[in-house]
Parts: structure tokens; C-alpha cells; sequence
């Protein structure tokens, strides 16, 4: 066991308070991991707020589930990593033995027990401790702030690319909330696949980091008015991060035949009305995407070693100012995420 300091979540829906606690020893099969950075983007705000589980008896809680760091213990029967080795955790706390595991589809997993940063404490202190499979090998060189969007907001855009739409070079593609720090990175990695990208916004910032990054933007503060004029007016696919009625309707709109509408974002009561003759006469198909897997989460490493992916960290933050994160990224006045650095605090 060892004394820290760093953040604990008291109520759901409040914000996490500085304070001196105990990390526990890795037990069987886990490991204790010094943490560099943790990423600081809108699902950990979400999951703060209770809106992936909310039972009281999680709490208190570190938060901070996107967190990059150094293997500094071994807990019994650990035989698949080593001191000193550099990981991103993987969210979900997958079981790895049940039938979508061993398929490596491990966000599938039959006995989910929850996520890193909700279900057991997560990044937002200097040590942590995970289940050794939750614990993916990342490159050395890489910057920690950087690395940090591996594990969420770059392989999530690699799993609904590459697995679940099959992008290939020529595919045209519009994402729904590119601006956001999912989407700056989706309409990395759908270019990265080959695909033309266009991107949809609202407000100037967003839509300027958008053609920053080589997507064509579009305002979408009214969706009526949104044509895919470079398009020909119809997408191969379009991915959807925002889930609001309008949103979905216009993306279902505008596939083109065999188009794919995929939905990433979900909200309570929200629906999306299909007709089925017209799923069948124009072949669309309308796709749910989950997570990523982990060699997905090793893919995106690759990404972002090759340079064909840029990690869009917008502002970085000492543990003392973590909340001005918050209040940044609730305010909407991030590009891309941000980031908790631990590393030389």
C-alpha cells in the first residue's frame, strides 16, 4: 500500500477533491502503474456525473480512465508484462475469457465488470492499479499528453473505421461532431484509411480546426441547411457523435446507396425512425459501435508513431489546475481534449 495524493470523487455529478489516500498493493493478476498523464475529455466529465453507472457504493472514486504510465509493480501470476514497461489501460474491464474475448472483441465481453475510472479507481492520481489485461503496451516515444488520446479518442475512431465501416481509399465519409475530441481524431483516422472527409460543426473554432486537420467543414447549426455539395450530395458513411433526432435523421438521409449510417453517441428516449423498404431498396445499413478492442488500441499507437495521426491535445494541466480543464472543456473552448500530467509535477 502507499499514500498519495490526488483526486477523489465524492457525489455524482460534483467535482473531485484533492486529498491524501491510500493506493492498495497489486493483488493476483493486476499490476501497480506509476500514471505520466490521464486524459481529460468530455467521457470523463460524463462519467463524474454518474452517467455510466451512479450506485453510491463506487464512491469515493479516482477518476480518469484515458491514463498512460510506467509498470512499477507485479501483483502474483503476472507473466505478461515487466517493470518498467509503458502502458495505456484499456476502459473496459473485460473478463478475457468468455467467447468475444478470446474472439478479441473484448468490448463484447459477456461478463463486463464495469470500466476503469468508474468501477475502480483510474488516472487522477500518481499510482494506480488495473487488471494486468487492462495494461496495453504503448511506445516509448511518444509524449505522455499525447499518448494519453490513444485509448479512447483514437482507437475508438480506429475500431469504426477500420472494423465496423471498412473504410477504404475513395469512401466518402461525413462525421457529425468533428470538431469535438473524438471527432478531430475520427476524421484523422477515416482519412488515414483513405477516405475524403468532410466535417460538421457549429461555431467557427470547430470548424477551423476541422480544415486544419484536411476535412472539408460544414456548418451544422441548422441541419437543413447542410448539403454535401463535394460530395454529390450523398456519403458512403456517415458517423454520428452527436445523437440528437436531428442529427441522426440527417445522417440516415444522406447515405448514398449502401450507405452506412454508424451511431457512437446515445442518449435516454432519443429514436431514429427507418423505413425498412428503404434500408432494403437502397442496401443502407444503420451500425451501433462499441469501444475498441485492444489491438485496436495497438493499432492507433501505430497511428500516432507513423505520423499519419496527430494526438489534438488542446490544453495540458498541472494536478493543481485540473478543474480549469473542466470548466474549458465544458465551455467548449478545447481543441481536441485535454491533459493531466503527472510526470515532473
Amino acid at each position: 500500500m502507499m499514500d498519495v495524493e490526488g483526486y477523489r470523487l465524492h457525489s455524482w455529478g460534483g467535482e473531485p477533491q484533492w486529498e491524501t489516500f491510500v493506493v492498495p498493493t497489486p493483488g493476483p493478476g493486476e499490476v501497480g502503474v506509476e500514471v505520466e498523464a490521464c486524459g481529460v475529455g468530455l467521457t470523463v466529465l460524463n462519467c463524474m456525473n454518474g452517467d455510466l453507472d451512479n450506485d453510491e457504493s463506487l464512491l469515493p472514486l479516482t477518476p480518469g480512465h484515458e491514463m498512460v504510465g510506467r509498470v512499477v509493480e507485479l501483483g502474483e501470476g503476472v507473466t505478461s508484462l515487466a517493470v518498467g514497461e509503458r502502458v495505456v489501460a484499456y476502459f473496459y474491464l473485460s473478463c478475457w475469457r468468455c467467447r468475444a474475448c478470446l474472439s478479441g472483441r473484448e468490448s463484447r465481453c459477456e461478463r463486463l465488470a464495469g470500466w476503469y475510472g468508474v468501477h475502480r479507481d483510474g488516472g487522477y492520481a500518481p499510482m494506480t492499479v488495473l487488471p494486468a489485461g487492462n495494461a496495453v503496451l504503448v511506445p516509448e516515444g511518444i509524449d505522455a499528453a499525447a499518448a494519453t488520446a490513444i485509448p479512447d479518442a483514437i482507437a475508438t475512431p480506429v475500431h469504426v473505421c477500420h472494423t465496423r465501416l471498412g473504410l477504404r481509399p475513395g469512401d466518402r465519409v461525413a462525421v457529425i461532431g468533428a470538431g469535438g475530441g473524438v471527432g478531430i481524431h475520427m476524421l484523422q483516422v477515416a482519412s488515414a484509411y483513405g477516405a475524403s472527409v468532410a466535417g460538421l460543426e457549429r461555431g467557427e473554432r470547430k470548424l477551423e480546426v476541422i480544415e486544419r486537420f484536411g476535412g472539408i467543414p460544414l456548418d451544422s447549426t441548422d441541419f437543413s441547411a447542410v448539403k454535401l455539395s463535394d460530395f454529390g450530395g450523398e456519403a458512403d458513411a456517415v458517423i454520428d457523435l452527436v445523437g440528437t433526432p436531428q442529427s441522426l435523421a440527417w445522417g440516415f438521409e444522406h447515405l448514398a446507396t449502401g450507405g452506412r449510417l454508424c451511431v457512437l453517441t446515445t442518449f435516454r428516449d432519443v429514436e431514429l425512425r427507418v423505413d425498412p423498404r428503404e434500408l432494403v431498396f437502397r442496401e443502407s445499413s444503420v451500425i451501433g459501435s462499441r469501444y475498441a478492442s485492444r489491438s485496436e488500441l495497438l493499432e492507433a499507437a501505430a497511428l500516432v508513431q507513423s505520423g499519419r495521426v496527430t494526438p489534438v491535445i488542446g490544453a495540458t494541466a498541472a494536478p493543481a489546475d485540473v478543474g480549469d480543464l473542466h470548466e474549458e472543456l465544458r465551455a467548449g473552448n478545447l481543441d481536441g481534449r485535454g491533459a493531466l500530467v503527472w510526470t515532473g509535477s
